[in-house]
Order: C-alpha cells, then sequence, then structure tokens
C-alpha cells in the first residue's frame, strides 16, 4: 500500500520537471548554477530527489526558467471555467439548464420548436420569469392571451393556469427563471395585455 501523501507525491515530481526544463532550455548545470547562484550538487540532487525543494531554492530557479512557481511544483490547474449544459427534450421542446444546483431560483433555456401545439394550460406552485430571447412567444395566462416579441418579458405566479408557445409557428428562444412561492424575480416588467394573439 502506498503511504505518499498528495504534497509528497508533488515533491517527488520536482525533480523530473526541474530536469527537463534545464534540458529544454539546453543549459547544463553550470550554466544555471551561475544564473541561480545555487552550487552545481545542490542542483544535482534536486533533480535525482535527493534534495527536498525549498521556497529558497525554486523561487531563483522559476526566474531562471521565466515560468510560474506553481508550475515548477505541479500545483493542480485551476478548474475549467466553461458550464458544461445538458439539454433535454421536454414535450417536444429543448431544455436547457443554466443552473446547476436544484433548489433557490432555477434559470433555463427553453428552444421552442417550429410549428403550432395545441395550448394546454397547466398550474403548479411557485413562480415563474419568462424572457422572449427571439422569436414570437404566445403566452396564455389565466383569460389572457398574449403575443411576446424579442426583449419582453412576463412575470406571474405559476397557480394561475398558464401556457406558452410559438405564437406564429416558427421557432423561438425564451429565457426561464423560475422558484418556489416568494421566490419571485424583482423585475415588474410585464407585457401589456392589448397585445393579443389573433387566434386562440
Amino acid at each position: 500500500m502506498d503511504d505518499t501523501t498528495p504534497i509528497e507525491a508533488a515533491l517527488d515530481a520536482v525533480g523530473p520537471r526541474l530536469k527537463r526544463l534545464r534540458s529544454q532550455r539546453g543549459l547544463t548545470l553550470s550554466e544555471l548554477s551561475e544564473t541561480t547562484g545555487i552550487s552545481k550538487s545542490t542542483l544535482s540532487r534536486l533533480e535525482t530527489g535527493q534534495r527536498r525543494p525549498s521556497l529558497e531554492l525554486l523561487l531563483p530557479l522559476a526566474q531562471a526558467y521565466r515560468v510560474p512557481l506553481d508550475e515548477l511544483v505541479g500545483a493542480p490547474e485551476v478548474g475549467d471555467p466553461r458550464v458544461r449544459l445538458k439539454p433535454r427534450r421536454v414535450h417536444g421542446r429543448t431544455v436547457i439548464p443554466l443552473t446547476p444546483n436544484p433548489g433557490g431560483v432555477q434559470a433555463w433555456k427553453i428552444l421552442i420548436p417550429a410549428g403550432q401545439s395545441r395550448p394546454e394550460p397547466k398550474s403548479h406552485e411557485g413562480y415563474e420569469w419568462l424572457y422572449v430571447l427571439s422569436g414570437r412567444m404566445r403566452l396564455i395566462l389565466g383569460e389572457h392571451d398574449l403575443v411576446m416579441g424579442a426583449g419582453e418579458v412576463a412575470e406571474f405566479d405559476t397557480r394561475l393556469p398558464h401556457w406558452f408557445g410559438s405564437a406564429d409557428g416558427t421557432p423561438a428562444e425564451v429565457l426561464s427563471l423560475f422558484g418556489r412561492q416568494g421566490e419571485s424575480v424583482h423585475v415588474r416588467a410585464k407585457s401589456e395585455p392589448r397585445r393579443r394573439a389573433d387566434h386562440g
């Protein structure tokens, strides 16, 4: 069983890394010694793992090789900032979650495909905020039948029967924020009820 700790393993890897860097730079131990002020014997023992690296030794080496100190000790890379979104199909639509963890307000990007679909209003606990990114969206909310264009926002209590889909049979993209009761979004810009769809 290997009892090597992560720190010990990182230190053990410093020697081979130093040797590789020196080889890549085409330097001899003597040349590196002159540049850093570290004796040849110490440099040799560092590269072979007979001498444990210390900050006093690594700092001048990092400067000589013009690399960050963490490159010499093999510090783990900063986590990949890219978010891996996993789209899924829900009732014929593509739904992309934008919030990684459940709980709190949830954000979704919803791609509504081309074609007409029959409205089936439903109600449930919660509060929803819809922002039309592109295309035209039809929103049925209680007694309201609205058509919303890009840049328009609707905010409503989801206990009201509601449904949304394409307004004119062409694709639409919608940003949805959904939260439990009491977790409403603070923006209060609502679509005007006068924008009614021609078809009911």
